[in-house]
């Protein structure tokens, strides 16, 4: 994992983390995280080695200084792995490769540069193409997080759908207490400033909202939100929150509202759904996958749709609630593990 920038990689990072907690439980599996200097202590679980020669960060120079320290150095950060039977990559970006002895497998979370190329960089794209595409056809195999994910990744790459292994994310609910009672007037979004997120249609979308119910605030949570510049008085950029924080939110809001144009998966709607939070998302990528008929569904790419989203959630917050209770059982983290464990030993 030196690619790992923590606290600044969405849910890419809770996807690793609960991995090196879950691999711990497993018997006949010895797991090893190798993580960079700045990361010490990411792991639970597992055996831990940070490698001090990678620093890590999270800007683009960074990120390109802590890829081009791992591949000068190969060699030494090999030996210090060569005891492995495989060599997983779950931020995607295989550095430094492993000993062709090893065992290679990739997380390749989404190919939202190829669906979406207008909101990557030159730059961005060639480093995508470079790291995820290119070693996505070399590796042994490759595990994504939805179904969406998997026939992207086939109908664009020319993969062979039967090295694409489908480990779905989790939400761990004995994490989180569902209130069914009062809840306040304001709609959360916990994601970062990206482009993808949609935070301009969705505040656009919470003004009609407030021609029905004026006193209606939007909470907007994550890294990057200053990207969006001037916001209207009545919606609070938080920023990145504690967990304990933003547990709360999904606890009393009055609906969490999802509009993003493209997912892998989408944590925050199982989050909500594990808080008796009800859900509006978007209708397109993974989110129906994920959110299956526990959520009201809506046109990203239409305001009034997604003020009409928001509406019928928050009108229909009981019977929301209860179906999103039992959907959000349906992704545990065993089985996310369950699936990673099955690809390690098939390859081994």
């Amino acid at each position: 994992m030196l690619t790992l920038v923590p606290g600044g990689m969405g849910g890419s990072e809770t996807y690793a983390k609960e991995l090196t907690r879950q691999l711990a439980t497993v018997d006949g599996v010895r797991a090893t995280a190798y993580v960079p200097a700045g990361a010490v202590g990411f792991s639970e679980g597992i055996a831990e080695k940070p490698i001090a020669l990678v620093r890590g960060g999270g800007s683009t120079t960074q990120r390109l200084r802590s890829v081009a320290t791992a591949s000068l150095f190969a060699p030494v950060i090999r030996a210090r792995m060569r005891e492995a039977n495989v060599v997983h990559f779950p931020f995607t970006v295989p550095v430094p490769q492993p000993a062709r002895t090893q065992a290679f497998v990739q997380s390749l979370l989404d190919v939202q540069h190829l669906d979406l190329p207008q909101l990557f960089s030159r730059a961005e794209l060639a480093y995508r193409r470079h790291f995820y595409e290119g070693a996505a056809r070399r590796a042994d195999a490759v595990i994504t997080i939805s179904e969406f994910a998997k026939n992207r990744m086939v109908e664009l790459l020319d993969l062979a759908p039967g090295k694409i292994h489908v480990a779905h994310l989790a939400v761990d609910t004995g994490q989180y207490r569902p209130n069914f009672g009062a809840r306040k007037n304001f709609v959360l979004y916990p994601a970062r400033g990206w482009p993808h997120k949609n935070h301009t249609r969705l505040i656009a979308a919470m003004r009609r909202v407030r021609d029905e119910i004026p006193d209606m605030r939007l909470v907007l949570t994550g890294g990057g939100l200053d990207s969006l510049g001037a916001l209207p008085e009545w919606v609070e950029r938080r920023g990145l929150v504690s967990a304990d924080e933003l547990k709360e939110l999904y606890r009393s809001a009055a609906a969490l509202a999802f509009p993003s144009l493209y997912e892998g998966f989408g944590l925050p709607p199982l989050e909500a759904m594990a808080s008796g939070c009800p859900v509006a998302a978007s209708d397109i990528g993974s989110i129906p996958e994920v959110c299956g008929e526990a959520a009201v569904f809506f046109d990203p790419l239409d305001a009034g749709a997604i003020a009409d989203g928001i509406l019928a959630a928050v009108s229909g917050t009981r019977e929301l609630a209860l179906s999103g209770l039992v959907q959000v059982r349906g992704f545990t983290w065993e089985r996310c593990r369950d699936v990673h464990v099955d690809v390690y030993r098939s390859v081994s």
